[in-house]
């Protein structure tokens, strides 16, 4: 039985990936610092470990003790927007711990495939829908960070024969998502929002577009991608096809909990305005195992998962490191 590390794993894009691993026969070592996740999304058939992609030594003793045959790289600190304020700590979190994963895949000598979830922020503004085969030019210290860790991997593959996969998803939300992070997942924000009996809140007019992606069409193909060696040293677009406004997805979230509209439109925000991708590379590779699950049918399904659990207390993020031209909303948070 091949033993495989998934970081990221109380996340709840890692947490679906660990499942599908472990119903697919493969001995999983679960790690994650729970700073975003939660204990309870772990697979209770997977090895949790509780501990940071920034303790080397930590990475270093697991990769030892297991012999992983393949690495799933799931974790990161995926607030784009907030990324600008806290710089060194999206670096450290998002390049340097993904550098101590590298260093001890290329040093175990067992690694046959690298897996990571890169972001579609590489892409940057102007490129639609943004392809595989586009010039990277990220607008962010997020995109930039994924943007290092593809390199980096693309030179480790060069130099020491790591194989790897990336994939770009984008916007994706589904079950055991995290909905009182305040900062990230909109899809999440809003129904935590409603549930609250808040205002929903929307930087600028909401005509910002984002194809929203369910769980259930990026987790499956993440995880079997590592038997598909065409794959390898491949990098992926993944997501949904069809963008929506946020606007319109402020209804949707409001029609499936059955409420009125409600929404505070606060101060636009510097990002990106539009964002999709293509996703003919990936269809071609892995089209059999995509659903294409409708917006509507996915956020009632996040609905329903969300109402079980009831809303939840967002954490302020304690070490903003800049707070020059910081959107007013989140100042007041800080």
């Amino acid at each position: 039985m091949s033993k495989v590390l998934v970081t990221g794993a109380a996340g709840f894009v890692g947490s679906h990936v660990c499942d599908h691993l472990v119903n697919g026969g493969y001995d999983v070592v679960a790690l994650d610092d729970l700073s975003g996740g939660f204990e309870d999304n772990v697979n209770p058939k997977a090895k949790f470990v509780n501990g940071s992609i920034n303790d080397a030594d930590l990475i270093n003793q697991l990769f030892q003790e297991h012999q992983f045959t393949y690495v799933f790289h799931l974790a990161a600190y995926a607030a784009e927007g907030l990324s600008h304020f806290i710089r060194r700590f999206n670096y450290t979190n998002n390049l340097i711990g993904s550098i101590n994963l590298i260093n001890a895949s290329i040093n175990a000598g067992t690694v046959k495939c690298f897996v990571f979830t890169s972001s579609i922020a590489v892409y940057g503004k102007n490129q639609l829908p943004m392809k595989e085969d586009n010039t990277p030019q990220p607008e962010d210290p997020y995109g930039i960070s994924k943007l290092a860790v593809e390199q980096d991997l693309k030179s480790a593959h060069e130099m020491f024969g790591l194989n790897y996969i990336i994939f770009r998803p984008h916007n994706v939300y589904g079950e055991r998502q995290n909905i009182g992070d305040p900062y990230r997942n909109v899809v999440g924000i809003f129904m935590n929002q409603i549930m609250q009996g808040k205002n929903l809140t929307i930087f600028g007019d909401g005509m910002q577009t984002r194809a929203f992606s369910h769980i259930d069409d990026v987790a499956p193909v993440i995880a079997k991608s590592i038997e598909i060696p065409e794959a390898y040293n491949e990098i992926f677009n993944i997501g949904a096809d069809k963008p929506y406004t946020v606007k319109e997805l402020a209804t949707l979230v409001c029609d499936a909990f059955g409420v009125q509209e409600r929404i505070d439109s606060l101060e636009a925000r510097n990002e990106v305005v539009h964002a999709y991708s293509s996703h003919d590379k990936v269809h071609q590779y892995f089209g059999h195992m995509i659903k294409n699950i409708p917006l509507k049918e996915g956020i009632d399904r996040m609905v329903e998962d969300a109402k079980a659990k009831g809303p939840r207390q967002g954490e302020k993020f304690k070490n903003i490191e800049v707070e020059k031209n910081m959107p007013p909303a989140w100042r007041k948070l800080v």
